[in-house]
């Protein structure tokens, strides 16, 4: 593989990016693009290296749209996508600079595969088990799609790494609340201009059976209280989705 470009998106994560940054820092280029942040989160990746290029735009409700502004800034032909919140495993590190094969030109991105770990907890059942992302992909090869839950469409055989990603999401409850408020928002914005409909037992049932699923037939009560957490704000967030749908839908 050629040289690697990383791009990260930023918003006032001053308590993760040290931490992200730390475990991509044998890789290429790393490029930020931050949405203002207010807290110090630029300052520790300044005095973390000087050389990381450092973009600041508004997501403006449209995660896709700053995700593609970081592709068009990405200098290489590889470019990885990671999440503040996210590392990068020394063996994901380790696999990713030591291709030895020459990849076929037909292949233009790679999966990879991602735990999560709740207060202290991997998950290792649930909603979350199983997770694989797309997030190494030629820069040329596709764009970003979905104004939230995006996703990378790519042209071409898709493979999957061995290795992958540990994520540390929503360390505190308050903060799992304030991200699950602003992306339902989001989410029920983008399907109401999508003309897509909600009925009564949508926002009762559907929140209700997908906790069924993830917390009993997807085994999420072997992780304990955390899954039992993760679980039932999961289901609140397809809550709110749907509410806020037929709000906007009846407004």
């Amino acid at each position: 593989m050629s040289k690697l470009s990383v791009v990260i998106l930023t918003k006032n994560e001053e308590n993760n990016i040290l931490d992200c940054l730390e475990s991509i820092k044998s890789l290429d280029e790393i490029i930020i693009i931050d949405d203002y942040s207010e807290d110090r989160t630029l300052e520790i990746v300044k005095k973390f290296d000087n050389e990381i290029k450092i973009f600041k735009r508004a997501v403006e409700k449209d995660f896709s749209a700053q995700r593609n502004f970081g592709l068009n800034k990405a200098s290489f032909e590889w470019v990885l996508f990671i999440d503040a919140d996210e590392r990068v495993s020394e063996a994901l590190a380790s696999e990713i600079s030591n291709f030895h094969f020459q990849i076929p030109n037909n292949v233009n991105g790679f999966y990879i595969k991602r735990r999560d770990v709740m207060w202290g907890r991997e998950l290792k059942y649930g909603e979350t088990r199983n997770v694989k992302l797309l997030r190494l992909a030629r820069r040329d090869a596709g764009r970003w799609v979905g104004k939230v839950h995006e996703v990378w469409n790519i042209d071409g055989k898709i493979g999957e790494l061995d290795n992958g990603l540990i994520h540390y999401p929503h360390q505190t409850i308050r903060e799992f609340l304030s991200e699950i408020s602003l992306y339902s928002s989001i989410r029920a914005k983008e399907l109401h201009e999508k003309r897509i409909k909600v009925s009564a037992l949508d926002v009762i049932f559907y929140p209700k059976a997908k906790f069924f699923l993830n917390y009993f037939l997807k085994l999420g009560f072997l992780d304990g209280l955390p899954g039992l957490i993760v679980t039932f704000m999961m289901s609140f967030h397809s809550f709110l989705v749907r509410s806020k749908l037929w709000l906007n839908n009846k407004n």
